[in-house]
């Protein structure tokens, strides 16, 4: 049994402490934090999963960004302690808060991880999004929360305007 919650500034510790365990030292060199850096996160789409006796199980984060002009949501980190991994608890955080942004009204989500894992969520291949250097471009990925949103969209993936 688990509980869902929006994250806290409490949790910010045993969060961060979770994403140092799941990914290599130097994570937060990674292009897609500097697009993060000094910017809020979307909160009620960050997400904790929590076991029944309060243990941090798996966590989920998501920022504002633009693409050519564009709103977009940067998913990630997802992050499962390696004791929980293979119970569709990540899959479980994607769906869930894929599923209130859509509620919310965003239109459309990106992240950069593998195809062969998120396009069973919808992601593919995004042709014509740039994300600051160095990241792959097949790793580029998007979904549509809302019929046609990435159609058209290209560009420099930049930080959200305050």
């Amino acid at each position: 049994m688990y509980q869902l919650e929006e994250e806290t500034e409490a949790d910010w510790w045993e969060v961060e402490a979770l994403y140092d365990l799941c990914f290599a030292p130097g994570r937060t060199a990674l292009s897609s934090y500097r697009l993060r850096d000094g910017v809020p996160t979307v909160a009620p789409l960050c997400l904790v999963l929590r076991d029944d006796e309060g243990i941090l199980a798996a966590v989920i984060r998501y920022w504002p960004v633009e693409v050519g002009g564009q709103d977009a949501l940067l998913l990630g980190p997802v992050a499962v302690h390696p004791t929980r991994q293979g119970e569709g608890l990540g899959g479980l955080l994607i769906n869930e808060s894929l599923a209130e942004a859509r509620r919310l009204g965003w239109e459309r989500v990106m992240l950069v991880g593998d195809a062969p894992y998120y396009s069973r969520f919808g992601f593919r291949k995004l042709e014509g999004v740039v994300m600051p250097p160095p990241t792959n471009p097949d790793r580029v990925l998007g979904l549509d929360l809302v019929r046609g949103a990435w159609e058209g969209v290209r560009g420099a993936v930049t930080k959200a305007q305050a």
